[in-house]
């Protein structure tokens, strides 16, 4: 346990100090203090780089070609169709929720807002994520006498927390689930990284796609309740049964 909070902490200690650098350089290169697209995607890029950098140096993250070679080609495959098929349910299920504070709107839209944004949002942060979240401090939470479900879920807890905006911690925590429960049946980040990847790819490609970044479901399917419920059966089509299919496929190398 002890372990995991020194990943965590090394972890906001890097977003801390590597964003509050490269804000401090831009001011002076550019003269100007003003909050831009290009601004926070540097400094995006920057953190998430020096966050693999130091977890892959420090050894506290393994990657390794041998899950891969052991013929796991079935699992990305039903990783890559449960991210698909949590789509509709995720946007849902939000929906229904009491609406929390979104204190990085902004921000998160100035950077899904411009062409360089998929850079940090579909590639960096997937990798960083996966790298610390699973591939370091739940590692550590599994080694401990802790039994799985509780190390899982622990590390669900840490990687909602994080987001720090209120608003996406909800959805973290779920994700954080799944992605764990996939780093515990595999031991790679790799099947997490799909889920990871398709689920950001699908919110930059929505938000440049649709004018409206808050627009409802009922609005995507020009206000038919009856679309909305079909829509949603029709995903839970293909997450259900991706699940089940992972749950077959999914083993750690041999």
């Amino acid at each position: 346990m002890k372990n995991s909070f020194t990943y965590l902490l090394v972890f906001l200690a890097i977003q801390f100090a590597g964003g509050s650098i490269v804000q401090a350089l831009w001011k002076l290169a550019t003269g100007s203090a003003d909050l831009t697209a290009m601004m926070l995607i540097t400094s995006t890029v920057v953190v998430s780089v020096l966050t693999i950098g130091t977890f892959l140096w420090a050894r506290w993250t393994e990657l390794s070609p041998n899950w891969l070679r052991s013929g796991q080609w079935m699992t990305i495959f039903w990783t890559v169709m449960t991210g698909l098929g949590l789509i509709i349910p995720s946007m849902w299920l939000q929906e229904q929720m009491p609406e929390l504070p979104n204190i990085a709107e902004q921000q998160f839209n100035m950077i899904l807002a411009n062409k360089w944004g998929y850079l940090t949002v579909g590639i960096l942060a997937p990798l960083a994520e996966e790298v610390v979240f699973r591939g370091a401090i739940l590692k550590s939470l599994l080694a401990t006498r802790m039994t799985p479900m509780a190390a899982v879920t622990f590390s669900a807890v840490f990687f909602a927390l994080v987001h720090v905006n209120p608003a996406q911690m909800p959805h973290a925590f779920i994700a954080g689930l799944l992605l764990g429960w996939m780093y515990f049946r595999t031991g790679s980040i790799l099947p997490g990284m799909c889920v990871h990847w398709v689920n950001n790819s699908v919110a930059y490609a929505m938000y440049n796609i649709f004018p409206d970044p808050d627009m409802k479901l009922i609005e995507l399917f020009k206000g038919s309740e009856t679309n909305v419920y079909l829509a949603l059966g029709f995903s839970m089509l293909i997450l259900l049964p991706a699940l089940y299919q992972l749950h077959v496929w999914m083993r750690k190398a041999e």
